[in-house]
C-alpha cells in the first residue's frame, strides 16, 4: 500500500510538472512583447499616429504598455477595456463590437466595442492580447497585427 501511494504521488508530481511546463511554454516573455510593441510603434509612426500599445497576458496582467507622445491620455484606458474585451471573449474587441450590434452578445462589464484589441494566440492557444488606442479603430488593429506578426503569433484575420 505504500509503495502505491509513493507512486501515485510520484505521478502527480510529474503530472503537474508537465503541465506547468506546457503552461510555462505558452507565456509571452518580455523580449516578445517588447519586440511586439517596438515593431506597433514603427508602424504607427510610419503612418504618423500617435498611440498607447499595450501587450498582455492571458490572465488580462499587462507585461509592456507604451504611451507614444502625442498619445492622449484617455488612450490608457480604452487599451486595457480592449484587452479586457478580448480575453473575455477570446476573439476581437471590433468582433465583439459587431455582434453587439447585432444582437447576438450580451454587454461586457467593462468591455469596449472599438476595433484595436486582438487576441495573442500561439499554435491556436489565446497566451494573451494585445491593444493599441489613438487612431481609428482599423488603424489601431492595423499596428497591432504588426506587433503580432513580429512577436510571431498567429495572424488575427
Amino acid at each position: 500500500m505504500r509503495h502505491f501511494k509513493t507512486a501515485l504521488l510520484t505521478l502527480t508530481v510529474l503530472a503537474l510538472g508537465a503541465i506547468s511546463a506546457e503552461r510555462a511554454a505558452a507565456q509571452i516573455t518580455l523580449e516578445q512583447a517588447t519586440a511586439s510593441v517596438d515593431a506597433a510603434e514603427a508602424e504607427a509612426r510610419a503612418n504618423g499616429w500617435n498611440l498607447t500599445i499595450l501587450v498582455a497576458d492571458a490572465e488580462g496582467v499587462p507585461i509592456y504598455l507604451r504611451r507614444m507622445d502625442g498619445a492622449s491620455s484617455r488612450t490608457y484606458d480604452i487599451v486595457g477595456m480592449k484587452v479586457h474585451t478580448v480575453l473575455t471573449t477570446g476573439g476581437t474587441s471590433g468582433a465583439y463590437g459587431q455582434a453587439l450590434a447585432a444582437g447576438t452578445v450580451d454587454t461586457i462589464p467593462g468591455g469596449i466595442w472599438y476595433e484595436g484589441g486582438l487576441p495573442v494566440r500561439v499554435n491556436g492557444e489565446l497566451v494573451g492580447a494585445m491593444a493599441a488606442s489613438g487612431a481609428r479603430g482599423s488603424e489601431d488593429a492595423q499596428v497591432v497585427r504588426a506587433g503580432l506578426a513580429a512577436m510571431g503569433a498567429d495572424p488575427v484575420n
